[in-house]
């Protein structure tokens, strides 16, 4: 995470004395923990506000834990923990006893009066005679300006994110709430994208759902630029296009997007370096999907259940599509390679099965079943972004050169067959959607979500 920068010496200095004094006035009345432990609270909400951070006591967390103090920034994230213990339990029995209850250790101060350890990325890093002014001012620095390291393993990574996802959707969606009752830029361009959305998606979709739209947005757009190599995509895409101008009306009177994503720094830096290891496109298939799909079960594991957000084994896309193959030439003297032969897959999700098809297209006929034979849909807005990715970034590395595929469509499947719809989304989704139906499709493959779920 961002450091938070160092505490102003003479403040410190201050805050200090002032902790010492309370401690004194408590001395011969009352030396238990309840009592004591204000003291240290006053000194850390004091300096917290420093550093724009705030400290809510006894906030319950994540199962159950219940901290004497969680320390949280301006985005409302978590950045530090501090646990109280009274001036004669013995320190590190206590801690060993919260440790065993499964206590968060990214960033926690245990202390009883007379000794603190600090514990920073889940080891046990400093310890201080909180009878030492110096080594007060220590402790408040070292605390205050931890920056988590990079994570060094994707396992570990994708782990965690799911785990921090949660917060941080939190974060932003506090965010969209604020904005959307003060930011007047903010209110018109949000209730224009809204208007939109029921008009091309569900009439009843929800607000909660275009939120949930933005915050999936932010969370995952640098991953767009780096993994794909595909700087120009929030530009070059139509439905991203759009919900850029909602993104920039957000940011338009405060909140500054960078400032708040730079807490992911640390994730994002472990993905793309195992992204950059992945030489085949079976395997970097694989990956995409488990990076995905363990962010919706850390985003939202209601929505995940809905659309059925577990996705097919490449094992199991390849044979499909092998099986496809076979079937065209046995059964119809063609093949999925042949002129004319238009194939769907309904559901896209991430793009599996439609980049296993260009894999099995020659060289040498692919930039005409790119342009012309191959379609998908797609209705949820991540896996619609990663699918044009994913398809563009295979068409790029066989042929060398960006071409936007204009086969995928943002709408919902279903919806299509069931109404004429006179808007779907922008009118370059509008184009593709027409060009859809249209097509003569011969072959529909893919996996439909196993569950039944709308907006």
């Amino acid at each position: 995470m961002q450091s938070a920068g160092t505490l102003s010496t003479p403040v410190l200095k201050k805050a200090i004395d002032r902790y010492y004094k309370e401690l004194q006035e408590y001395k011969g009345r009352a030396d238990y923990e309840l009592a004591v432990r204000t003291a240290f609270l006053n000194l850390l909400a004091e300096t917290a506000r420093q550093v724009k951070w705030m400290l809510i006591p006894e906030q319950t967390l994540e199962g159950g834990i219940r901290p004497d103090g969680v320390l949280r920034d301006n985005f409302d994230l978590k950045r530090g923990i501090w646990e109280a213990k009274g001036p004669q339990s013995d320190l590190d029995k206590e801690i060993s006893r919260k440790i065993a209850t499964g206590y968060p250790l990214t960033n926690t101060i245990f202390e009883n009066t007379k000794r603190a350890v600090l514990f920073q990325n889940k080891k046990r890093s400093f310890e201080f005679d909180l009878r030492n002014p110096q080594e007060v001012g220590d402790l408040l620095n070292q605390f205050f300006t931890y920056t988590e390291p990079d994570i060094a393993t994707f396992e570990e990574a994708v782990k965690e994110f799911k785990q921090r996802v949660p917060e941080l959707a939190r974060a932003l969606l506090a965010v969209i709430e604020r904005e959307y009752k003060l930011n007047k830029k903010f209110i018109a361009a949000f209730d224009e994208f809204s208007e939109l959305c029921r008009q091309s998606l569900d009439p009843k979709i929800s607000k909660d759902v275009i939120n949930e739209m933005l915050v999936q947005h932010l969370l995952t757009e640098r991953l767009f630029s780096t993994i794909f190599d595909n700087p120009d995509f929030i530009r070059r895409n139509a439905i991203a296009a759009e919900i850029e101008k909602v993104i920039d009306a957000l940011t338009s009177r405060s909140f500054n997007r960078h400032d708040f994503l730079g807490s992911l720094d640390r994730f994002y830096v472990a993905i793309e370096a195992a992204a950059k290891s992945i030489d085949g496109w079976f395997e970097r298939q694989h990956f995409l999907d488990t990076v995905y799909e363990r962010f919706f079960q850390g985003y939202s594991v209601k929505r995940a259940d809905t659309f059925g957000i577990v996705y097919t084994p490449q094992e199991i896309v390849d044979f499909m599509c092998a099986s496809v193959d076979e079937v065209l030439r046995r059964e119809f003297g063609t093949s999925i390679e042949e002129q004319g032969v238009q194939i769907i897959d309904p559901c896209v999700g991430t793009g599996s099965y439609i980049v296993n098809l260009l894999h099995r297209i020659p060289t040498h006929r692919l930039k005409y079943k790119y342009e012309n034979d191959l379609f998908c849909n797609e209705i949820m807005l991540l896996p619609y972004y990663i699918a044009s990715l994913n398809i563009e970034h295979e068409y790029y590395n066989r042929l060398g050169e960006y071409q936007s595929f204009e086969g995928i469509c943002f709408t919902d499947t279903l919806e299509l067959a069931e109404s004429k719809q006179m808007s779907m989304f922008v009118e370059e989704n509008t184009e593709r959607i027409q060009r859809e139906k249209d097509a003569q499709i011969m072959v529909v493959i893919g996996n439909p979500p196993y569950n039944v779920g709308q907006i």
